[in-house]
């Protein structure tokens, strides 16, 4: 296994949630609104997700100087982010290294459509539970960010087990609880996670199918 990491979860924490409420809220509704992954999801009310995913500059700069550090990208390294939806981490990782080789895909073409000018040449349409167009070892870093929990234990087994494959170094958050408070609130939270499992199970998972790279839990306290 790799290394339990901690990139994403300075930028979770700061932002407030209303789980109750969120609970209360014809729940059901809309989460299914929400796995449609379109314009609702992205850009219309909160109940529904993002309640408008606009770039921000900077916003993702942090994480992205740690991953091209931390992993030691260079010019002419090839990254692939799986699920990137707009792909906002891919553009702040070229504003830092335009010399990035980058691929993105995600499940949505709104958030495909939504992305920068920068990013969006390429980026491509793919659901991460399908083998990746992609050979072994093609890519320098495989990143996933908040994408693998919005799939069923096969579709799960696929994409990580495609993530290992096609990337020299792997990189994958997801959420997950530590608590029953915290696993209360994540079930409150997500509208579009179809595996809840705590902190052990996850990494157990992780060596069952045979991801050995890094990842990150962020959780909803």
């Amino acid at each position: 296994m790799g290394e339990l990491r901690n990139f994403v979860t300075p930028l979770h924490l700061s932002s407030k949630r209303k789980y109750l409420p969120r609970m209360m809220d014809d729940k059901v509704h809309c989460m299914q609104v929400a796995k449609k992954y379109d314009i609702d999801y992205w850009d219309g009310d909160r109940r529904y997700g993002y309640g408008g995913y606009k770039y921000i500059p900077g916003r993702w700069k942090a994480v992205a100087d740690t991953l091209i550090n931390t992993y030691k990208l260079v010019d002419g390294s090839k990254v692939l982010d799986v699920g990137c939806g707009k792909g906002y981490l891919l553009h702040e990782m070229l504003l830092l290294e335009p010399g990035l080789n980058i691929k993105g895909f995600d499940i949505s073409k709104r958030g495909i459509d939504d992305a920068t000018d920068l990013v969006k040449p390429y980026l491509f349409l793919h659901r991460a539970e399908d083998d990746f167009p992609f050979e072994d070892n093609e890519f320098d870093l495989v990143m996933s960010l908040g994408a693998c929990h919005n799939l069923r234990l096969p579709e799960l087994e696929v994409s990580l087990k495609e993530i290992e494959r096609v990337g020299k170094q792997g990189y994958v958050m997801l959420e997950s609880y530590r608590n029953e408070e915290e696993l209360f609130n994540l079930q409150c939270w997500a509208l579009t996670c179809e595996s809840f499992f705590d902190k052990e199970e996850w990494i157990w998972l992780y060596d069952y199918f045979g991801y050995k790279g890094d990842y990150e839990f962020i959780y909803f306290e």
